[in-house]
């Protein structure tokens, strides 16, 4: 028997004695943080999945895990199938499995502190109308077997520096304040990790790759605010940064401090906040107001102090990915190199700008039938060499104090064949298609999505994953509320309205199974635009193109792009060559030239 069959026999033991039929399992924390620390690592302990997201199912006879296009390949490769049926959502939600396979009057698990309340009511919902029930476990399963579970990160808080940030804490507090009195609220619980860090100026070293720090916050309508955090993370100069304003308590006292706002009007986010978090004020005397966590969107509208950070990690950012694109293009085809000693690689030549504090996320170096698994992730026993007639997919991004990167290029490994010319190229067509897209102010990444796939579509082609997500400033890769993804994506993301000076990606890709991969990724800036001719009173915005790397030429057939495809392209590589030339010199410099010509 696997470490994982094990595992999984040993947690409906253990459920057994929780008197349970089952029980849910997601990948996140208690702040339904995408990216965990360790010790939230459930799922992976249990399956072997190692994606950043999913979700499984355990009942005494049956198991499934849960996972969305990007890790149809992945999931099938980490997970036995002779344990768990893979699952894909969103086509077959949890809620609507359950209620499909769990027994009449079965007792299904869950732990109030990973959920949503919006989460509890439709699964339980769902349940109800099959006999079975929803009920919140004192204590999780998962935990009581997992013996040797590591301890949450004692890593310290520090100060984002008001330079960086552009705001200060104190305004963006008011702010917040001022809207919660707008509402009649008292005050506003907020538990999302980069939320608070965004709000407080703060940073931390509690999640890989993802610079913030395990806390909880409630912000009052008079601006004061409490700050549940583990003392030791706090050195004199962080408290000096908060001030008076920002009272420190330990982070074992939140659960207790809902309760303390009896009688009080508090805004909890219904989907963006744990169950625990909502059944705790309403239990405790408080009447919940269902709102959106309001720091949201403003964390995602970027200030001019952060749009111009961003632009300097980026260039900083764009010179040390051609330095490695020059060492990969002219070092790979001797059959030498392997993806993790080509992410070690690239990692060395962002070390090199001096300013790298961390990747933004774990790089994904895949050659060959690797690319055609969007979110790989290479490990020693999964490490294939990058031969000639593959083509090898890198996507990687840094954080910088003044910003996040994330960009994917792609790299024919000795002559591409046609096909793989001829999907290289529909998909540049969509990305071209994104980044000069105009559209009225109000539009919504939803309706865009199709500008992207529809090269891919005239040819009987599609992926399986969004068009483009939000990024912070030196904080979430992955950054809500708003997305480009067909309208249906899960949690509404997609129908968020675009606003100027909102930050996401453009990277359509695609992905044949068993042979490759291809993505084709840059962040992007909205923008107001003024049309002439157009309608005087109709705001329009459109995208200001922020990553610059050279897009591999030898993968296009220009025959199949448009004279104005050809020129976006070409105006391109000229910003590339004057952004990055400057920072070249000798046969790197020399060979970003040739990459940049003209093409067509």
């Amino acid at each position: 028997m696997s470490s994982h069959s094990a595992r999984l026999a040993a947690l409906r033991d253990q459920l057994a004695r929780q008197r349970l039929d089952g029980v849910v399992i997601p990948l996140t924390d208690e702040h339904l943080s995408e990216y965990v620390g360790a010790y939230a690592q459930r799922l992976a302990w249990l399956t072997g999945f190692g994606g950043s997201a999913g979700t499984a199912v355990v009942l005494a006879d049956g198991a499934a895990i849960f996972t969305d296009g990007r890790y149809t390949l992945q999931v099938r490769e980490q997970v036995s199938a002779a344990d768990w049926t893979y699952v894909d959502v969103p086509q077959t939600p949890v809620a609507d499995w359950l209620a499909a396979h769990a027994p009449a009057g079965a007792r299904i698990g869950y732990d109030a502190w990973l959920h949503p309340q919006t989460w509890v009511d439709d699964t339980a919902a769902a349940l109800a109308a099959t006999g079975a029930v929803l009920v919140a476990v004192d204590a999780n399963p998962v935990d009581a077997i997992w013996t040797d579970r590591p301890a949450p990160s004692p890593a310290p808080l520090t100060v984002q520096a008001d330079a960086h940030a552009g705001v200060a804490s104190a305004a963006k507090r008011a702010a917040i304040a001022d809207w919660l009195v707008a509402r009649r609220a008292d005050a506003v619980v907020l538990s999302a990790l980069d939320s608070i860090a965004w709000l407080l100026n703060i940073r931390g070293g509690d999640v890989d790759h993802t610079p913030v720090a395990l806390a909880y916050a409630i912000l009052h309508a008079d601006g004061a605010t409490d700050l549940f955090v583990a003392p030791g993370k706090i050195d004199d100069a962080v408290r000096q940064h908060l001030g008076n304003a920002v009272r420190l308590h330990d982070r074992t006292a939140f659960a207790a401090a809902l309760h303390d706002l009896a009688g009080r009007r508090v805004v909890a986010d219904p989907a963006g906040s744990v169950a625990a978090i909502v059944q705790a004020l309403a239990a405790g005397g408080a009447t919940v107001v269902a709102e959106r966590d309001p720091v949201l969107l403003a964390k995602a509208i970027k200030n001019p102090v952060e749009i111009a950070g961003h632009r300097a990690a980026s260039a900083r950012d764009g010179a040390a990915l051609t330095r490695f694109l020059h060492w990969a293009a002219t070092t790979c085809p001797a059959g030498t190199e392997t993806e993790l000693s080509a992410a070690a690689k690239l990692l060395e030549f962002r070390q090199a700008t001096g300013c790298l504090i961390d990747t933004s996320f774990a790089t994904i170096s895949a050659t060959g039938a690797h690319g055609a698994s969007p979110h790989y992730h290479v490990t020693p026993e999964s490490d294939a060499p990058i031969l000639p007639g593959q083509l090898y997919l890198i996507d990687s991004g840094g954080q910088y104090a003044d910003g996040t990167t994330d960009v994917t290029r792609v790299l024919p490994i000795g002559p591409p064949t046609p096909e793989m010319r001829d999907r290289f190229t529909r998909v540049l067509k969509g990305h071209i298609a994104i980044a000069t897209a105009v559209f009225p102010d109000g539009t919504c990444g939803g309706q865009i999505d199709a500008l992207a796939r529809a090269p891919l579509w005239q040819a009987g082609l599609d992926y399986g994953h969004g068009t483009g997500h939000g990024v912070g400033a030196y904080l979430s890769v992955h950054e809500g509320p708003q997305r480009i993804a067909k309208p249906d994506y899960p949690g509404g993301q997609a129908l968020e309205p675009l606003r100027a000076g909102m930050m996401l990606s453009n990277e359509p890709g695609y992905y044949k199974a068993g042979d490759y991969g291809i993505r084709i990724e840059n962040l992007l800036l909205v923008e107001p635009r003024t049309i002439a001719g157009g309608d005087p009173d109709r705001a329009m915005l459109g995208f200001e193109t922020l990553t610059f790397a050279p897009i591999e030429r030898d993968l296009i057939d220009p025959a199949l792009l448009t004279p104005d495809e050809l020129s976006w392209l070409n105006a391109y590589h000229a910003t590339v060559t004057k952004i990055i030339g400057t920072q070249l010199d000798g046969e790197v410099l020399q060979w970003l030239l040739e990459k940049c010509a003209p093409v067509g």
